[in-house]
């Protein structure tokens, strides 16, 4: 029987100004989506990134508090190659997120100081597309910045935000996309950013050191999946997302 050849991507819209990408950790855009974001920081969009960790418990072979402050500027400068100059992390425990209303909180508190129209997030599912299991920070990061976005415009979800905070209510956010998911079913061309995309993760330097294997050859590892969703979206390179509206409109 003759497999079926995977449904074509469809565009994703460009008609928007704002976006947030709020991902477990540094490194977690670059394996992917750096290089749709340099195409839309060309355009004009704003785009920021928020770590929700450092990253410090990502180098078996360095001590954490010697990784954090090194993954930072890693981050920094890897961020500044595709045009996004602001880059917040928020200090959260790294290896260990869990799921649950602190962590949605402090989604919600991101997106109304931000008030994007649209939120980057990565693949939450529970594998990256076969047998291999998502990674569990991954998944708890994707998860909350859904449910997040969504408490984000509920004045009665975690009121002190407004009471206490002065942070109003956002309903703006129009979709939640996350980069990678193995329900990916739009993409954005990246034919002409994908060497930004790449020296984005070559910033990366020190961790890529000390991960090796196969994911430490930024440009062959970035190449083979952009290639992959360039096909199916008919360009040389695309980078592919799944799309979660967040309203039936």
């Amino acid at each position: 029987m003759t497999e079926q050849a995977p449904a074509p991507f469809e565009p994703l819209r460009e008609d928007w100004s704002t976006a947030v990408a709020i991902v477990a950790h540094p490194d977690d855009m670059e394996y992917g989506a750096a290089a749709a974001v340099a195409r839309w920081t060309d355009q004009g969009k704003k785009v920021v990134y928020v770590m929700l960790t450092s990253g410090e418990a990502g180098i078996d072979g360095m001590h954490p508090d010697k990784a954090k402050p090194l993954r930072e500027a890693e981050q920094v400068a890897s961020a500044a190659l595709v045009g996004v100059d602001t880059v917040e992390f928020l200090g959260l425990p790294d290896g260990v997120l869990e799921y649950g209303l602190p962590l949605r909180r402090e989604v919600a508190r991101v997106v109304r100081r931000h008030r994007p129209e649209i939120v980057i997030t990565g693949n939450w599912r529970e594998t990256y597309g076969g047998t291999v299991p998502n990674q569990a920070d991954h998944i708890a990061a994707g998860r909350a910045v859904l449910d997040g976005c969504r408490d984000a415009g509920n004045r009665w979800v975690f009121r002190e935000l407004a009471e206490s905070e002065g942070l109003e209510p956002w309903n703006g956010v129009k979709e939640v996309w996350a980069a990678g998911s193995p329900q990916a079913a739009h993409a954005v061309d990246t034919t002409a950013t994908f060497p930004r995309g790449v020296a984005s993760l070559e910033a990366h330097a020190a961790y890529l050191a000390g991960l090796g294997g196969a994911m430490a050859d930024a440009e062959e590892w970035l190449e083979g999946f952009s290639r992959t969703a360039g096909s199916r979206l008919g360009t040389r390179y695309a980078a592919s997302f799944e799309v979660v509206p967040l309203s039936f409109e």
